[in-house]
């Protein structure tokens, strides 16, 4: 922190920039309230799902089980995640252009990469943890105990913190003398390191290779995941049984696939210079919509979260 407050002080032998101006999107401003209202809403239902999620994993015990374990802290993540960015984009819907300081830009692009980050590794475990659940129903119980759960969760946020503060390091070091407004609703790796009058070829290159390596390894674990998952389905002597199999899976792909189309889309390039303007889109998708659909995805289609939340309500109103 006390680097970040010290950085444009000391940087380069031009005017150094005290503070960004985050852009937005200049071509709908004149539809700022309808846009703020629309973000709103869609940042509310996304905060009020998850809370529902994390807080019936809590308090029902029937739910108190390591996939619920693992969604609930996905949950967490997501809150978080989703609430590093939307508050600054209501604002800038409602008033236009944002000025950001430059310790404030550089802790909110931490905080999105390190909690984006944490969630792929997080999506890998839930991946595993339903392999096991399919392939080994049985021996599920003593495999996925609750401390193994709490090590892979912990894991997955020590790796990411670990590896996003290196990369933020090497971007604090870069020199930043002008020009300061970024062509983004929020401080992102891509733009900020675009505005940067050092030579950027090293870090760019650090963050490609990063986020490869979160998304490849993300992806390799479910793919094989999956893969056993398949072959135990496919084995399985009812169609019933297949049927159930699938279903308990089928959101989580679901999930998967909006998640990497997007950040696929804006991380894995070797230049981040490209396509700024398009990754505005594709950030919405990942910061907006993808949190939204998150808690409809396996609250509508899980009958387990069903009478859950019908239990709930039952004992909310017979404390009444």
């Amino acid at each position: 922190m006390l680097l970040w407050r010290e950085m444009p002080m000391v940087m380069g032998n031009g005017t150094t920039v005290q503070e960004f101006l985050l852009e937005g999107f200049p071509a709908v401003q004149h539809l700022g309230n309808i846009l703020f209202l629309v973000h709103l809403l869609a940042y509310l239902a996304s905060i009020a799902g998850n809370a529902v999620i994390v807080t019936i994993t809590c308090v029902d015990s029937q739910l108190q089980t390591p996939m619920y374990f693992f969604l609930s802290t996905f949950s967490v993540l997501e809150c978080c995640f989703t609430s590093s960015v939307i508050p600054k984009l209501l604002v800038i819907f409602l008033l236009g252009r944002q000025t950001i300081s430059f310790a404030a830009c550089f802790i909110q692009a931490f905080i999105f990469v390190f909690l984006g980050a944490s969630c792929f590794l997080l999506m890998a475990v839930m991946s595993l943890d339903r392999c096991v659940a399919i392939s080994k129903p049985l021996h599920y119980p003593t495999i996925m105990n609750l401390r193994t759960c709490s090590l892979l969760v912990t894991a997955c946020v020590a790796l990411s913190f670990t590896l996003i503060t290196g990369l933020m390091v090497k971007v604090s070091q870069l020199s930043f003398c002008g020009p300061h407004v970024i062509p983004h609703f929020f401080c992102d790796l891509g733009p900020l390191i675009h505005l940067s009058c050092s030579d950027t070829r090293s870090v760019e290159m650090l963050t490609f290779v990063l986020a490869l390596c979160i998304l490849l390894t993300s992806l390799i674990i479910t793919i094989i995941a999956y893969s056993s998952i398949v072959i135990t389905i496919v084995q399985l002597p009812s169609a019933k049984e297949r049927k159930k199999a699938f279903f308990t899976c089928s959101s989580h792909l679901i999930v998967l696939s909006l998640m990497y189309g997007s950040c696929v889309f804006i991380y894995v390039k070797p230049k981040q210079t490209n396509r700024l303007d398009s990754n505005r889109e594709a950030a919405l998708v990942n910061t907006v919509l993808t949190p939204l659909l998150n808690p409809v995805i396996y609250t509508l289609r899980n009958k387990q979260v069903h009478m859950a939340l019908r239990r709930m309500m039952c004992r909310m109103k017979i404390s009444r």
